[in-house]
């Protein structure tokens, strides 16, 4: 084994980047700047190595694992954490050497020592003798230096080593010339390093170079910032592999609970399987937002006015709850959004920006009317003056989830609702007055959710920091899990657990692209590695611009869309290969050279540094000028450059967001939240424009059309239905209607969008007359119609003379035909009738993207998704048969 075998990681380079740049608490950085004080002040390089695996032991538990995770020798092994607070599983082995025993420790340029051969047979034993596969990590240290190997690298160089395994039993079992330790250290572990010719990482780190840092007195805050990753590459969430709060998978119960509270409903379980639904009539709170919208919408008699209220549910109850919920979560869905956005420019600023979503600004249902209607949907010079008076330093998004929706249209809006019913607080609620105790008055159900809001930390995005107050993070992520469950679980619909939706996506989309390059080009890869070997000599900007608009060219769609999950797991992986084959590049082709795109935890991470930092954005500022009146150049080149980055990243999940993913859904709600969560997604990326002198952010496109509501199993039209006739009626080509998709995702004035709206509408109406009159049926019973009328009941009027015979010949052909054309005529107008129908999706040309040039439905590259979770026994009959009329099914299982 070579030095150039060993590659060194820092903390912060080894760290997940979505556990790094999670905030950790104050309390926690104070206690562990107090423990490392006490360690160094108790370090005697005179003392024995009982002692000082005594002082280890102390500051780990002291630190992170006491009362959660067992701490103690293990036969040979100096330390052992367990994975539990007992000593069934041991999941970190430690190896501790005295601060002078240089000779048996490791060093950073030497591994091949004694203190390497002791893990070495630590782990042999564990994984073959005691059957433990739950080892997580491996250390050396001498107190000082500490050296932290991943236990995969352990299985792949020497539990993977048959020679090894076999020479560690033969030595185990006394086959060998000794059975001492010294025998199987320097003539089995040494002679296999020696030879070794894999690479060996591991994470370094001496904590004497963070000694300044932990003293005391301590507290400046940059200085303070330098000991976070420290503080995590020995924590449990890092050695023991744990979850953390920013996986997309955890969800916090307090949040979610309380959340379902506020709006008026409440998780239960029947038959085993949890459901939510309206609370119990004598736990209703009229205040609450769902039981405030079904009074309202019972007063005015809202369900008289809707166009088919059968499909909100059996009874008037039903109704009433249905339009209520999919209201209720319009309207959430815009205030997360919003939270998200406050907080997300709370940071761009350093904190030196205005909270909007605040009862002493939005002081009542009216208000908040404005904010969606009138401020953020309409651009700051078509508001009035005085919106702007109030609003100034609110964005205009463009984004059509602050349009007046056709429900809202159609029944009420958020302005009815009545601000002065109170709610009584949930009883455990996370507010608290200023003596810290839990509160207990009712409020308003607005002021209520404002303040409930309030209490969490919605600024996920960034670098790692030091959070003062003790409020606990809501990841952006997992707020589809917490509404694909308000949502109740309709129509089969099941929450996908991000390291599900990453995995499938990641490998997925990388072979879908290499086999995208392979049919361009006519390449032969197999990896995306082959694929950046084949791009490797093609580096020019005219070559990057052509290869991003390869991948660019994928077409994604989930059929049982959801919360948009699989959809946002897909749009960070295709960044993440972009960044892999090289090929993440600004507007001009210019590749983000000092980059990296990747995605851990179902998070995109962007770093840089070699992936020491974590990329952050922060607001342009005017140029300045340092005291000696010198123009700060060097300064405006950073800028420039985060600029230039946070750009690239927002145009990037724009495109692939317009041109790649496509998604359908049965369920309405479902619908909205997928659409929010990719308005989410680009809000992360969201940046200052230069040409508004960085005082306005890039607007939103308009991604609704990408995401439609309908039941993906059933259409109406053949796919290879012949669109040509269809084309030449309505005088428009494919290639127009495409034109007219792209021009709604991407204006933002409200007239072109509704004109284009209206285009696009009467495009697919007339697809479906001309596809429905070119029906091989319909032209079919015109010529017997035609046949009958001239073949039979002319000859009749004519009274041509004919034998009995032929006449009884006749009449039989003409009974027959008859009966044909009434059996045509009623499966056509069955299928016209037919409410199977209702919610039937036109893959034929909802998706003008799915299309070649001549109109032939050409499809998708990838189809992905997890598919809907409904017993065959809940199926309505009539939709059970035609399922099986149209599709083959497995039985059993």
């Amino acid at each position: 084994m070579t030095s150039e075998q060993i590659k060194i990681l820092t903390p912060r380079q080894a760290l997940n980047k979505a556990y790094l740049k999670e905030k950790i608490l104050r309390s926690e950085i104070d206690l562990f700047k107090e423990n490392l004080y006490t360690l160094f002040a108790s370090i005697d390089h005179e003392e024995r190595e009982e002692n000082v695996k005594t002082l280890l032991r102390d500051f780990l538990n002291n630190t992170y694992y006491k009362n959660k995770h067992f701490i103690n020798t293990l036969r040979d092994v100096d330390l052992v954490i367990y994975l539990e607070n007992n000593q069934n599983k041991a999941a970190v082995l430690t190896e501790v050497k005295r601060p002078k025993n240089k000779l048996e420790m490791i060093t950073r340029d030497n591994l091949n020592a004694k203190a390497m051969h002791e893990l070495i047979r630590y782990y042999l034993e564990e994984r073959i003798d005691h059957k433990n596969n739950e080892i997580k990590h491996l250390i050396a240290t001498n107190i000082y230096e500490w050296f932290i190997f991943d236990a995969i690298l352990f299985e792949q160089l020497f539990y993977n080593n048959k020679k090894l395994v076999k020479d560690y039993e033969h030595w185990r079992d006394k086959q060998k010339t000794s059975g001492n330790t010294d025998f199987f250290y320097d003539e089995i572990a040494k002679p296999l390093l020696d030879k070794l010719d894999s690479e060996i990482s591991f994470v370094y780190f001496n904590l004497e170079d963070y000694k300044s840092l932990f003293e005391q007195n301590e507290k400046e805050k940059e200085n303070e910032k330098k000991l976070i990753a420290l503080y995590k590459i020995l924590s449990p969430v890092h050695l023991l592999k744990q979850s953390f709060a920013n996986d997309s998978n955890s969800l916090d119960r307090n949040f979610y609970n309380e959340l379902l509270h506020i709006i008026g409903l409440v998780e239960t379980k029947e038959k085993n399987k949890k459901i939510i639904t309206r609370k119990p009539g004598k736990e209703r709170d009229t205040g609450s937002i769902i039981e405030n919208a079904i009074l309202i919408l019972e007063t005015e008699n809202t369900i008289a006015k809707i166009k088919h209220p059968e499909k909100y549910g059996e009874t008037l109850d039903d109704q009433l709850y249905s339009l209520a919920l999919e209201l209720s979560i319009t309207w959430v869905n815009r205030i997360l959004f919003l939270k998200l956005l406050e907080a997300q420019l709370y940071k761009y600023h350093s904190g030196d920006m205005h909270k909007f979503l605040d009862k002493n600004f939005i002081n009542d249902f009216d208000e908040l009317y404005k904010l969606f209607h009138q401020v953020l949907a309409v651009p700051h010079k078509k508001r009035t003056d005085l919106i702007n008076k109030k609003f100034w330093f609110v964005p205009y998004l463009n984004s059509s989830l602050f349009e007046i929706g056709e429900l809202e249209s159609d029944t009420i809006k958020i302005n009815s609702l009545d601000d002065n019913t109170p709610i009584e607080l949930y009883k455990n609620t996370v507010l608290k007055d200023r003596t810290g105790k839990k509160r207990h008055e009712n409020l308003p159900a607005m002021y209520y959710l404002f303040e409930f809001l309030d209490a969490y930390d919605f600024t996920s995005e960034g670098n790692e920091e030091i959070r003062e107050d003790k409020k606990t993070l809501i990841n952006a992520s997992v707020l589809g899990l917490i509404f694909e469950k308000i949502n109740g679980y309709k129509d089969g619909s099941f929450f996908t657990p991000g390291f599900i939706t990453m995995y499938m996506c990641r490998e997925t989309l990388q072979r879908a692209v290499v086999q995208k390059f392979n049919d361009i080009y006519r390449w032969k890869c197999k990896t995306l590695a082959d694929v950046r070997n084949h791009l490797a000599d093609r580096r020019n900007t005219k070559d990057i611009l052509e290869f991003n608009a390869v991948i660019n060219s994928l077409k994604i769609v989930d059929p049982a869309v959801g919360s948009g999950h699989f959809l946002v797991s897909a749009l960070n992986e295709l960044i993440a290969i972009k960044s892999e084959l090289g090929l993440l590049a600004d507007k001009n082709g210019l590749v983000l050279m000092d980059y990296e795109a990747r995605v851990e935890n179902d998070e995109l991470i962007i770093t840089c540094n070699s992936g020491e930092d974590i990329f952050e954005y922060r607001a342009p500022r005017k140029p300045t000028f340092s005291e000696s009146g010198i123009y700060d150049s060097s300064r405006m080149i950073f800028v420039r450059e985060v600029q230039r980055v946070q750009e690239t990243l927002f145009r990037e999940k724009q495109t692939i967001i317009e041109n790649c993913l496509f998604g359908v859904d049965i369920n309405a709600n479902s619908v909205k939240i997928a659409r929010l969560r990719l308005w989410i997604e680009l809000l992360k990326n969201a940046y200052y424009t230069e040409e508004s002198d960085f005082s306005k952010l890039e607007t939103l496109p308009n991604i609704d059309i990408n995401i439609k509501e309908g039941n993906s199993l059933i259409n109406r039209f053949p796919l290879n239905a012949d669109l040509k006739s269809a084309l030449k009626t309505i005088r428009y080509t494919i290639e127009d209607y495409k034109n007219f998709v792209r021009n709604y995702k991407n204006t933002n004035d409200k007239n072109e969008k509704n004109n284009f709206r209206r285009f696009i509408e009467d495009i697919k109406n007339n697809f479906r007359t001309e596809i429905g009159n070119n029906d091989p049926r319909k032209k079919k019973l015109s010529s017997m119609v035609f046949e009958l009328h001239n073949k039979y009941q002319t000859e009749r009027l004519i009274d041509v003379e004919l034998s009995k015979k032929d006449k009884e010949k006749l009449k039989h052909e003409e009974k027959k035909l008859e009966e044909t054309i009434k059996k045509i005529r009623e499966e056509l107008d069955g299928e016209a009738g037919n409410v199977i129908y209702n919610n039937a999706f036109e893959w034929r040309f909802e998706f003008p993207e799915a299309l070649d040039d001549e109109g032939n439905f050409i499809g998708f590259d990838v189809v992905i998704g997890n598919p809907p979770y409904i017993g065959i026994e809940d199926i309505v009959w009539d939709l059970r048969r035609f399922y099986e009329s149209i599709y083959k099914s497995a039985v059993g299982r």
